[in-house]
């Protein structure tokens, strides 16, 4: 400080300075606070899962979609299959 600063101005930076320990001494006690964080840790991972989760269904929607396409390009292995449940079917009737 020098001769020149008068009273308000000395004030208003003891002001200052009293706002910015008072924010200092906030981040530190976020930053000691375990439980906050152990909180915020949990909500970033089901955002992270929730994200996953979103991107699988979509894979799996995509994969579908082109099983589908193919299925009607190429019905036959589908009629196959659908024979042979048919042909087990009526065999388990038949042995009864």
């Amino acid at each position: 400080m020098s001769a020149s600063e008068n009273p308000d101005q000395i004030r208003d930076e003891i002001e200052d300075t009293r706002e910015e320990l008072g924010d200092t001494v906030a981040a530190v006690a976020a930053k000691t606070d375990v439980k906050a964080q152990a909180q915020a840790k949990l909500e970033d991972v089901k955002a992270q899962a929730h994200d996953k989760v979103d991107e699988v269904k979509g894979q799996a929607s995509a994969a579908a979609e082109e099983a589908k396409t193919k299925a009607k390009q190429n019905p036959q292995p589908l009629a196959i299959a659908g024979a042979l449940i048919a042909a087990l079917i009526l065999w388990r009737l038949l042995r009864r």
